[in-house]
């Protein structure tokens, strides 16, 4: 149970990756669930129900109320991996990165084989500058047959490497599409790679299949309106434009004097 709760996705923009939490929002409803049945038999019972607790408070952004509940779980059964894994997340956004690395591997080491699990601390590690550990735990998560998500874990090794080995990188991402062609974050890195080698029309291609018109990041539509401007489709550039401005208003991006396409 605690293992599903813990599923993890990465969610990221052109400027890097970014950790989310997907704690499923029945966390709260299964801790109802437990009490109005045969109630707490023992100590596992009520870590396994305070861990469910915490994880429904991080995933709120209630990170001291999370750290209360998961400390009791931890008080009550210190073997229970999600309940490591969960108080790891909550260091981490606490910026207590030691508290978090220490959880994060007495996780793995109860639960070695976990791949959501080493997504999650691989993610922790790039954003240390740890990448080479970092990638090692991307790769075998990503190749572990039980992983729900493998194209997030590409993604995740493509990103941390994307600035010392780009060629890697691009690997990666291409390894992500490869499962899940429409996967949005990998289009998206790929839309940047090609952007920063101004190869225009696979820039276009990749930004088409991302669709700007479900979402789009300020970086996104500035990337759009000078490729469009670049491939001679001013019409197209100005929409663009007029987005980055209406939707952005404050980015550095809606500032660029580029924009003055008229």
């Amino acid at each position: 149970m605690i293992r599903r709760l813990m599923r993890a996705l990465v969610a990221s923009s052109p400027r890097g990756a970014v950790v989310v939490l997907r704690a499923v929002w029945i966390a709260g409803l299964l801790v109802l669930a437990a009490c109005s049945g045969a109630g707490v038999r023992n100590d596992k019972d009520a870590a396994r129900i305070n861990t469910q607790l915490g994880i429904n408070y991080a995933q709120r952004g209630q990170y001291a109320a999370a750290l209360e509940k998961l400390k009791r779980a931890l008080a009550q059964d210190d073997a229970l991996p999600g309940a490591h894994a969960a108080i790891a997340f909550v260091y981490q956004n606490m910026n207590e990165s030691a508290k978090a690395e220490r959880h994060y591997r007495r996780a793995l080491e109860l639960q070695p084989d976990d791949p959501a699990l080493k997504n999650n601390f691989g993610v922790f590690l790039c954003s240390r500058k740890r990448s080479e550990e970092a990638e090692r735990l991307f790769l075998e998560a990503a190749r572990d047959p039980r992983y729900g998500t493998p194209e997030a874990a590409w993604t995740n090794a493509g990103i941390c490497l994307k600035t010392q080995d780009p060629g890697k990188a691009e690997r990666y991402f291409r390894e992500a599409l490869q499962i899940k062609p429409d996967y949005r974050e990998a289009l998206a890195q790929m839309a940047g790679i090609a952007f920063r080698q101004q190869d225009y029309l696979r820039t276009r291609a990749f930004l088409q299949r991302y669709d700007l018109n479900k979402s789009a990041t300020a970086e996104l539509l500035y990337m759009a309106v000078r490729t469009e401007a670049a491939l001679g489709d001013l019409s197209a550039a100005k929409a663009f434009a007029r987005r980055l401005k209406l939707e952005f208003p404050e980015s550095e991006e809606a500032a660029s004097t580029f924009l003055n396409l008229e």
